[in-house]
């Protein structure tokens, strides 16, 4: 049997979830997929004739085989290229019963289709040039986008606006690395044919655009897989209430014992349309108990890691003691890429002092010149406040909300591409400040080009596209 993905085999695969259901649907691509189904479709007594299919109708009737009827369908014919693989294609709808369904392939591999390989649709609309292999992938996230944030960004990329930016730049330099390429041929001449000053701002351009796209994929990475905010503050001072808060139910151990949580705890929950990653972390305190130090030292990770950090200080403390924590969670911030919101947790044990206290946050937060911060109240054990952080959280994710036009990096292959373009074009600016022979400038173009084309599929390789189509399920 062959298996290649670039064959012409016909193929065929259930593209519904696995198991039982209402509806199932079965996919049929390839050269003979209107011969094989219409050798199983029959309508008032009589198999349909593949050459009277026409596409984008959907015929009702019986799937039969051996003159008994397996269950009555609804099949949908696509003529090539006008199909999602850019072949002849075939959807049967039949009902959701597992026996039917895999009765159904069985029937379709006896009249000469096989099974299909995961991915293996898509990759046969890659081939086909239906889409690039970055809208490829976008498929995946589309399927798998959880919450609205994570669809808007999937349907971007799979409207090719991702792709569409990085033609420009690769249209840019291959002119400019085309240029250059033509001096290698006449180096006996001495000439020049690239103006080295228009080249320069060329690549300023590029890399400033390739800094831009590698910088969104921290925000891009968050919404695909849920914005991390992590829960963050000396001992005791009501983290592992707040998750529980913000859950709704006990999923982290509370107690007044000092350093109960000593790793991190993560869960996510959907605000509104939009996932949040929440981590509890370690209680920050001096400590010489080995387990509790790894877990503050993976709590300070966690910090870093963050988008969000929900700083926790105890109200019941002391000023002096209160700033010292609050300044101590300030001190982590990265202002460029984090927003920090400070909570006065255990208000309800102390109400006259939390305005006092406030005001000393609000003192030490303009002292450290943050730019995205937050300071409100909180009794995360009654619940007053959990609104307010609520809204707040929302709040900082609408600022950062992405439009439909909006082009974010959210795949970790996409990154590293990025990353390696972008070494390569420095190269090329330190070769051009240096005057480097023009051959080691063609070779640093030409790596910072394959990079970016590797990304859309332009020049890859079939061991990357196997990896890359191995992660979907077999009916896409």
């Amino acid at each position: 049997m062959r298996t290649s993905f670039f064959s012409d085999d016909t193929i065929c695969a259930v593209a519904t979830p696995q198991g039982m259901g209402a509806i199932a649907t079965v996919r049929v691509s390839g050269p003979q997929a209107h011969a094989i189904v219409c050798g199983l479709f029959s309508r008032k007594g009589e198999f349909l004739n593949e050459t009277r299919v026409e596409g984008y109708r959907a015929y009702f009737g019986q799937i039969v085989s051996y003159g008994e009827t397996l269950d009555e369908a609804v099949v949908t014919f696509f003529k090539a290229p006008h199909s999602f693989t850019g072949e002849d294609a075939a959807e049967i709808s039949v009902h959701g019963s597992v026996f039917i369904q895999q009765r159904l392939l069985e029937l379709l591999v006896e009249k000469g289709a096989r099974l299909a390989l995961p991915g293996e649709f898509t990759r046969r609309a890659f081939v086909n040039r239906k889409f690039d292999l970055a809208q490829a992938e976008a498929v995946a996230d589309l399927i798998a986008s959880q919450n609205e944030a994570s669809h808007r960004v999937a349907m971007n990329q799979l409207k090719g606006g991702f792709s569409k930016e990085l033609q420009i730049m690769r249209s840019k330099l291959l002119e400019i690395t085309s240029l250059i390429e033509l001096e290698l041929d006449f180096s006996e001449e001495d000439v020049e044919f690239a103006d080295r000053s228009k080249l320069k701002v060329l690549l300023n351009e590029t890399l400033s655009h390739v800094f831009q796209l590698m910088d969104s994929f921290r925000w891009g990475n968050a919404i695909k897989n849920g914005i991390p905010v992590a829960i963050v503050g000396e001992t005791n001072t009501g983290k592992s209430t707040l998750l529980n808060a913000l859950l709704g139910e006990d999923r982290a151990i509370v107690s007044d014992i000092a350093g109960t949580t000593r790793d991190t705890i993560e869960e996510v929950m959907n605000l509104n349309g939009t996932m949040f990653r929440f981590i509890d972390t370690a209680g920050i305190r001096e400590t010489e108990e080995t387990i509790e130090k790894i877990g503050i030292e993976r709590t300070f990770r966690k910090i870093s890691e963050a988008d969000i950090v929900l700083g926790l200080v105890d109200a019941t403390q002391p000023h002096e003691e209160l700033a010292k924590a609050a300044q101590m969670i300030l001190g982590k911030i990265d202002d460029v890429h984090q927003v920090v919101v400070l909570l006065l947790n255990k208000t309800d044990l102390c109400p006259s002092e939390s305005a006092d206290k406030i005001d000393l946050l609000k003192s030490l937060v303009t002292s450290t010149s943050l730019n995205h911060s937050y300071i409100q109240t909180l009794s995360a054990k009654t619940g007053n406040g959990l609104d307010q952080l609520r809204q707040t959280l929302m709040t900082i994710q609408q600022s950062r909300n992405v439009s439909q036009d909006t082009v974010l990096v959210t795949n970790v292959r996409h990154f590293e591409a990025l990353k390696h373009a972008s070494e390569s074009l420095q190269a090329v600016q330190t070769g051009l400040e240096d005057g480097i022979p023009t051959d080691f400038i063609a070779q640093d173009l030409r790596e910072a080009l394959y990079y970016l084309g590797s990304i859309t599929g332009e020049i890859t390789t079939d061991e990357v596209l196997g990896s890359i189509f191995s992660r979907f399920c077999i009916g896409k």
